[in-house]
């Protein structure tokens, strides 16, 4: 056999490993930091701060002391604060013992409980803040779509007769006023009433001149994105494809598309496809269930392939100020806290399946998925990975930053901490939780649909 033939896959398997590598690091590290600058504000010193574990390949002490490392296993990092017997922060009983009172404030387990509550919690909110950043810094630029809808720049079609240019201000199409994108009811009310037709007649201003274009459907079935892990993206389509009929029916609007594939039950779909570059194309790929959160809350199942659509041209945009992009931002990371823990809900009761939850083979998938679809979608990614395991971390699971938040709770309600004794036994508890969990999630990797 041609070894040849194994580069293809090759290069997809190391794209996958080297994207989830930086994906991870990148969280990582700033979790890790959010850890070390808030715990050294507070008057506690770290001894190291490792991004990785294992083999220390290189390393370097600051003028504070602190040993900066990078391991050879990149799976994760650690600070190691004075007092703390290992890498996860276990009490030194020893090292500490013989500690003068300056020193022993300098420890984690010997700071004030306020201290300690504010390192903690530092790691999880400094993966919150990542986010927040990252999604403002994309919509800004971005920049917003301009009022009135303005077309920028067409996208390539299979359509003749297009007479739609660039410049155009459109204030109808097919004989109904355009109402404002962001008058959501009205806005789709006006998409789902337009005729389903190949070519329309657009109300246009031009050079200040109003007139009639011949354009496009405004929402075609166009490939404008692709979801990693979906039967779209393993069938190998991409960005710009267009999809000109499924099962030897024409389509010309991405409603009949989102119509045939949701009423297929799953079974294969033969789709007649449109390659800018190449032109026409054959393929035939097979919808998935998937589980989607809704609006009003609660999650639906639907069958998909994958696909996102968008509209015929690029629209022109104006610039996004900081402050709507900052609100934006909150706004999204909101959002993906509250359907990760509505999925959750909804795994644990059986309403949705429990193949929703991935692993770090899943994920990997994902983030070379996401890397080979540009760098924005990577950096998207990341900001979205990077809530997920700020989310996770404030769980109230011993081993984790949520379980250490609870043990200063009880500690701030009592007036002490829990015993030596009782926190040996949750951290174990807490170990295997986590360990358990992740079995499970290496499970769905290889063996779900």
């Amino acid at each position: 056999m041609d070894i040849l033939t194994f580069l293809p896959q090759f290069g997809s398997v190391f794209m996958t490993i080297i994207a989830f590598v930086v994906a991870l690091s990148v969280i990582v590290a700033v979790h890790e930091y959010g850890h070390y600058i808030v715990g050294r504000w507070s008057g506690i010193k770290a001894e190291v701060f490792s991004l990785g574990f294992g083999p220390v390949l290189y390393s370097r002490i600051d003028r504070h002391g602190t040993r900066w490392q990078v391991a050879a296993l990149p799976f994760g990092g650690y600070v190691k604060f004075l007092g703390d017997a290992d890498a996860a922060s276990g009490k030194d009983g020893e090292a500490m013992a013989d500690l003068p009172p300056e020193r022993l404030r300098q420890t984690m387990h010997g700071a004030p409980l306020w201290a300690r509550t504010a390192t903690v919690a530092a790691g999880p909110v400094f993966n919150f803040i990542l986010s927040i950043i990252v999604f403002a810094a994309v919509m800004m630029s971005g920049g917003k779509t301009a009022e009135p809808l303005t077309v920028g720049e067409l996208k390539p079609l299979p359509v003749e007769g297009i007479t739609l240019q660039p410049g155009d201000e459109i204030l109808g199409i097919a004989g109904g006023d355009l109402p404002p994108m962001d008058e959501t009811e009205p806005y789709e009310a006006f998409l789902d009433a337009l005729p389903v037709q190949a070519l329309l007649d657009y109300d246009v201003r031009r050079d200040g001149a109003r007139m009639t274009a011949q354009g496009p459907h405004l929402l075609p079935p166009l490939v404008a994105g692709l979801s990693p892990q979906s039967a779209a993206f393993d069938a190998g389509l991409k960005a710009g494809d267009v999809i000109t009929g499924i099962n030897d029916r024409s389509v010309v609007a991405f409603s009949e598309l989102k119509e045939i594939v949701e009423g297929s039950n799953g079974a294969p779909l033969a789709l007649d496809m449109w390659r800018p570059e190449s032109g026409p194309f054959e393929t035939t790929l097979t919808p998935r269930r998937v589980d989607e959160p809704q609006p009003e809350g609660g999650f639906k199942t639907e069958w998909r392939i994958g696909i996102a659509g968008g509209l015929a041209f690029e629209p022109a945009t104006e610039a996004l100020g900081p402050v709507e992009a900052v609100s934006g931002a909150v706004v999204q990371t909101g959002e993906i806290i509250q359907s990760s823990i509505s999925g959750l809900y909804h795994m644990v009761t059986g309403a949705i399946s429990s193949c929703n939850m991935s692993g770090p083979i899943g994920i990997a998938q994902v983030s070379g998925a996401m890397a080979s679809q540009g760098a924005q979608s990577f950096i998207w990614f990341i900001a979205v990975l990077s809530t997920a395991v700020g989310l996770l971390n404030l769980f109230p699971v011993p081993v984790l930053d949520g379980g250490h938040l609870v043990f200063y709770a009880y500690e701030a309600v009592t007036g002490r901490p829990p015993s030596e004794r009782a926190l040996r036994v949750l951290m174990t508890v807490g170990l295997t939780l986590i360990l358990s969990l992740m079995l499970f999630a290496v499970f769905n990797d290889l063996f779900c649909p």
